[in-house]
């Protein structure tokens, strides 16, 4: 069982920093890649970025790309999500999730029906 848990979320203005991190409880063996969805209201969830355990591939949805890095930390079972220069339309709940089975492909990591487990999302509100 993994059970991701998000934190850094919070109020910031536009053009500021935040810091996400998920941590999984789980084996780092039993992780085969991590990523990061997020949903406004009213909108359906969508893709924000991933990695995989390794490291060595990782994707980023075009409208983060440039502000957003995803990054791991293998030895704590964390992934973190660096957001500079946000814009209000970053304004979503974040969601963490794992993908506990190996992958065929990387890029499968970009699609939500992947996952295994999610986290209970952390709140980034950005103010105009």
């Amino acid at each position: 069982q993994v059970q991701p848990v998000e934190s850094g979320g919070g109020l910031v203005q536009a053009g500021g920093s935040l810091r996400l991190s998920c941590a999984a409880s789980a084996d780092s063996l039993g992780i085969f890649g991590m990523g990061w969805f997020r949903q406004a209201p009213g909108k359906e969830r969508e893709f924000v970025a991933a990695i995989t355990r390794s490291g060595d591939s990782f994707y980023y949805a075009d409208s983060v790309k440039g502000r957003f890095t995803i990054s791991t930390d293998n030895a704590k079972n964390m992934v973190y999500l660096q957001m500079n220069r946000l814009k209000s339309e970053d304004t979503a709940a974040y969601y963490c999730a794992v993908r506990s089975a190996p992958l065929i492909m990387s890029t499968q990591l970009k699609y939500d029906y992947y996952y295994n487990y999610w986290g209970q999302g952390t709140q980034v509100t950005v103010s105009s």
